[in-house]
C-alpha cells in the first residue's frame, strides 16, 4: 500500500482597494465615446449587452419598456452594481438617472464594470 502526498501551492490573490465612489460621473460619455454613440443610438442592444456581462439575463432590459415613469431594472441594476462594488451613493439618485438619464446611466454602468475588472499579471523573476 503506498500513499501519495500532495502539495497544494497557494495560490496568488490580489486584493484591491478601490474607492467608495463612482469611477466616472454620469455625464462622462467622452472617456468611451464608441460606447455612448452605441447606447445613445440602439439603447435596447446595449443595455442588454451590458446586463449580459454583468451575469444578469440577456433580454432582462427590455422589459423597462413596459414599465411606467421610473426604469425599474435600470434602476436595480445600479443599485446592485452599488452594492456589489461597494459604492456609496442614494437611492434617489438611482431613481433620478434611471428615470431622466437612462443612456448615461447605462454607460456609467459600463464603463465602471470595465474599470473594476482588473486582470491579475504574474511576473516570473529568475536569477540569471
Amino acid at each position: 500500500m503506498t500513499s501519495k502526498m500532495v502539495i497544494r501551492q497557494p495560490q496568488p490573490t490580489m486584493i484591491i482597494q478601490d474607492s467608495d465612489e463612482w469611477g466616472s460621473d454620469i455625464c462622462d460619455c467622452t472617456q468611451d465615446v464608441p460606447e455612448c454613440c452605441f447606447a445613445f443610438w440602439c439603447l435596447p442592444c446595449f443595455a442588454c449587452s451590458i446586463s449580459k456581462k454583468y451575469g444578469q439575463c440577456l433580454c432582462l432590459p427590455l422589459l423597462d419598456y413596459f414599465g411606467g415613469i421610473i426604469s425599474p431594472v435600470t434602476m436595480s441594476m445600479r443599485v446592485s452594481m452599488r452594492e456589489r462594488y461597494g459604492i456609496k451613493d442614494t437611492m434617489c439618485k438611482d431613481c433620478v438617472y434611471s428615470t431622466f438619464c437612462v443612456p448615461c446611466s447605462w454607460c456609467q454602468m459600463s464603463r465602471e464594470m470595465k474599470r473594476r475588472k482588473i486582470p491579475i499579471v504574474l511576473i516570473s523573476s529568475k536569477a540569471t
